[in-house]
């Protein structure tokens, strides 16, 4: 099977689908399948693996860090004509999704699409709530001629079939255990950050406002001064909200930017407990890799960190958007060291789970199928 893959995040954007894809090449490397890849460029062209092709791109203007792509048709067309792929997947619906979805359309070639991102919740938080009708058109469009959707979370599937997505199928999301991992915990880090409160709290995620970043600082506002006083914070991360938030948080908070790699296991390693307000999320990649790392996790009930945290055996999940019943959870746990270490170490249990591998074995066969299928000229109707 030769496989061609369109998104419109890749690294080095720091995101849970820039960072998922990037996983996935390798693993489709390690098994053999060829495959190219077309993204937005955002770094010289020799830090791109040879079957990544990066196309032009400029900065969002309402998202600097992220790319729109000036799609290169003949270019493009030049590539997939000389690769000859059994399978397109469009992973983003946005301009490189777009020409993929157009030349699966004019060679009738088998594609599926995979659903990362509810960008009609984005919406709302920049006030633009009169475009989700627009939206949910658009997607409807876009998916209608797939032969199958990938969704990471039964939330998400539940989400777009409510809209009238067929061919659903799960792809959830796995965790590298061996990289986030609770034996990395280390004094260092408090050493480093001068931390000297015996409970570290942890965020991990962008800074925007998509995040429920004004409810977490809200919460950190509205904790008793006795609470105050045993924690601090850690905020790892950047976006568009970080210089607001430096104004609205107390003074047992430290940010310290995006980490990556051994840095960042370290810090969750570190950390007691992990809290992650978003209510937006399809799956929850930073609550994956927290749970790896032996920590509990309060998080909003809603979206695809349902699938995740399983409340008061790995953490507990409160009501999205209310700073006071965050606020409040906070507390009630800031005082239950006990619980807190037998929340982690079951998090850690049902972290070792969720194999990438296997998660990506699993999306392998499902394309297999696809292709399988349209050889059949017979339909996937599994959603």
């Amino acid at each position: 099977m030769r496989l061609a893959l369109f998104t419109d995040t890749f690294l080095p954007q720091t995101n849970g689908v820039a960072l998922t894809l990037s996983r996935l090449t390798k693993h489709l490397d390690r098994r053999g399948i060829e495959h190219i890849l077309f993204t937005p460029k955002s770094a010289a062209e020799d830090r791109y693996p040879d079957s990544i092709r990066p196309i032009a791109s400029i900065p969002f203007l309402l998202y600097p860090e992220c790319r729109l792509a000036l799609p290169n048709l003949p270019f493009i067309r030049k590539q997939l004509e000389d690769f000859k792929p059994d399978l397109l997947h469009l992973a983003t619906p946005f301009n490189l999704g777009l020409c993929g979805l157009r030349y699966a359309h004019t060679h009738d070639l088998p594609h599926v699409i995979s659903y990362h991102t509810h960008f009609d919740r984005y919406l709302e938080y920049y006030r633009m709530n009169r475009i989700v009708p627009f939206y949910w058109k658009y997607m409807r469009w876009f998916h209608q001629s797939c032969d199958a959707t990938f969704a990471p979370s039964h939330e998400t599937i539940n989400t777009l079939r409510m809209q009238g997505f067929q061919r659903l199928r799960l792809w959830s999301r796995g965790v590298d255990c061996d990289r986030y991992n609770p034996e990395l915990r280390s004094p260092e880090v408090r050493e480093k950050y001068g931390i000297t409160a015996p409970l570290l709290l942890l965020y991990v995620g962008r800074i925007a406002p998509e995040k429920d970043i004004t409810t977490l600082a809200r919460a950190m506002q509205l904790l008793p001064e006795s609470v105050r006083q045993q924690t601090h914070w850690l905020i790892t991360g950047d976006g568009p909200m970080l210089p607001e938030l430096r104004t609205l948080v107390p003074d047992n908070v430290t940010f310290t930017g995006y980490k990556h790699g051994e840095e960042l296991a370290q810090l969750y390693a570190s950390a007691d407990l992990f809290v992650f307000p978003s209510s937006t999320e399809t799956f929850g990649n930073v609550v994956a890799e927290a749970m790896a790392s032996g920590l509990p996790v309060i998080g909003a009930d809603a979206g695809g960190v349902q699938d995740l945290v399983q409340p008061g055996v790995t953490g507990s999940l409160v009501a999205p958007r209310s700073p006071e019943a965050l606020a409040e959870e906070i507390s009630r746990l800031a005082g239950q060291p006990a619980l807190l270490a037998e929340m982690g170490r079951e998090a850690r249990k049902q972290a070792l789970a969720r194999s990438w591998p296997a998660i990506f074995d699993g999306l392998i066969s499902g394309y297999e199928e696809v292709v399988e299928a349209r050889r059949g000229h017979k339909g996937i109707r599994t959603g």
